[in-house]
């Protein structure tokens, strides 16, 4: 967000920072402790999810400060590599490693003066957080190759998407250096949070793209409904992709995304019941055995006066189905369990097998045969969800979000 754009929105906006809001919003509570601490030199910790615009409060922090007419510094600690990390903060000197024929400064001494902003500091190395806590304990650091101490005069404003505590008690981050960090901390909420703000913001990216087209109401009511996992940074990019998709001269519903508008979501919430139902099932609905052959019954006897009629043909006992349910005492007739058929992958004619293992954690059974297939069909086809959906019989957004659950998990707790 520009500085000039954020001005216009009169009531939305603060002044000169570009933090749109509207008046009842969250946000206002942290624009105000961001100017309360913004003239000192506290070190400040800005926490909150990918995209809720850390970086623009790190900027306001700067901009009220008595710095601002110093350099504002940003460096990310993740899109930079573990093995230039260190030379890329402190600098480095002639022959420090090979191709370093000559000096290089480091981004503290380009803060000189200014703040340092060290963006997703979750992401830094062990070995580097131990050179940083010297660098904010001491104020003196060591540019790569150099026996030489340089002082450091800058402000640390450092941001993360990470839990640090949890961080800590993993052993991936230092809790010396947490505690150092933590000294005047920031909690950005997520979009969803807010959802008083997202008009605000949609017509400030809107106007900022020099768009003049009408957005629909039901737009930005579908719009406040949405759950916005990607923040104000998806919200930026949405704004984007209508202004150059869309052709009407005014915004409709049908220009949102099917997944803003809910119609993804829909589908696979009703495939996830499908597959809960399934799995918590008795046996009796999710097998379907063969209907008893029906009982025969005898020819009715003819008249006296012409031959004796013949015996009657007894009626057979039908066979009972193998999954038939004994109602009053509860148990399933398993008298011909071993003749079920079962077309299970890599069973020869679908013959059952006597030797399958119990106990068996039957859903995780599942979960994980779904998952085998889904990524055997996705290295069948280069990586291609499309086809791989083709492959698998499903649709390919319900595939996207099988992807989507399983990653989740697996990075769950």
């Amino acid at each position: 967000m520009t500085q000039a754009a954020a001005q216009t929105d009169v009531g939305n906006a603060t002044a000169g920072t570009g933090v749109v809001h509207a008046p009842t919003s969250p946000i206002v509570e942290v624009i105000r402790t961001c100017k309360r601490i913004a003239p000192s030199d506290a070190t400040v910790l800005l926490t909150g999810e990918t995209g809720t615009g850390k970086e623009v409060f790190a900027r306001l922090l700067h901009a009220t400060s008595g710095r601002t007419n110093r350099q504002f510094v940003p460096v990310n600690c993740g899109a930079i590599p573990e093995t230039l990390l260190e030379s890329e903060l402190f600098g480095f000197v002639r022959g420090a490693f090979t191709g370093a024929i000559s000096a290089r400064r480091g981004r503290v001494a380009l803060a000189e003066g200014g703040t340092l902003f060290l963006d997703e500091i979750g992401e830094m190395p062990l070995a580097l957080q131990v050179k940083l806590l010297r660098l904010l304990q001491e104020r003196t650091y060591e540019p790569v190759g150099s026996s030489e101490s340089v002082t450091a005069n800058f402000r640390l404003i450092a941001a993360t998407n990470r839990d640090l505590e949890l961080e800590v008690k993993a052993g991936r981050f230092r809790r010396d250096l947490y505690y150092r960090l933590h000294v005047c901390p920031v909690g950005l909420p997520p979009l969803r949070e807010r959802p008083e703000d997202i008009s605000a913001l949609f017509n400030h990216f809107w106007r900022q793209r020099g768009e003049q087209r009408p957005i629909a109401p039901e737009v930005l009511r579908c719009l406040e409904t949405y759950s916005w996992p990607g923040n104000v940074r998806e919200l930026e990019n949405l704004v984007e992709r209508i202004s150059v998709c869309s052709e009407g001269r005014t915004i409709r519903l049908v220009d949102l995304p099917a997944m803003v508008r809910g119609e993804e979501n829909t589908e696979t919430r009703f495939i996830d019941q499908i597959e809960r139902d399934a799995l918590t099932a008795p046996v009796t609905t999710m097998v379907s055995a063969p209907p008893p052959p029906p009982a025969i019954v005898s020819p009715p006897a003819p008249p006296i006066a012409v031959a004796p009629a013949p015996a009657p043909t007894p009626t057979p006992t039908p066979t009972p189905a193998p999954f038939d349910r004994d109602e009053d005492s509860g148990v399933i007739n398993v008298a011909e369990l071993r003749d079920v058929t079962v077309n299970l992958p890599g069973t020869p004619d679908g013959a059952f097998d006597p030797s399958l293992p119990l106990p068996v954690d039957l859903p995780q059974l599942l979960r994980d045969l779904e998952m085998a297939y889904i990524t055997k069909a996705l290295l069948q086809t280069g990586g291609n969800k499309k086809e791989a959906a083709k492959l698998l019989g499903m649709g390919r957004t319900t595939l996207v979000e099988k992807l989507r659950r399983r990653n989740t998990d697996a990075s769950g707790p």
